[in-house]
């Protein structure tokens, strides 16, 4: 996407399931579903937050301990 990439390994059950929903959305592939999901993701996360706030949201949604 900007040049550089880098691979990540998911569950076959689990990619086969974001093929899903990457076709059904209207995606290209399933790459640019993953790519997207995780952006937004990391948005809301991010938005505004110190690196406290970050580690106390990633806490309550059981990301870490």
């Amino acid at each position: 996407m900007f040049g550089s990439s880098t691979s990540v390994k998911l569950d076959k059950a689990l990619f086969e399931r974001v093929k899903r929903c990457a076709d059904a959305a209207g995606y290209a592939s399933a790459q640019e579903f993953i790519e997207h999901v995780i952006e937004r993701e990391l948005s809301q996360i991010e938005d505004g937050a110190s690196d406290e706030e970050i580690m106390k949201k990633l806490q309550g949604l059981g990301y870490i301990e």
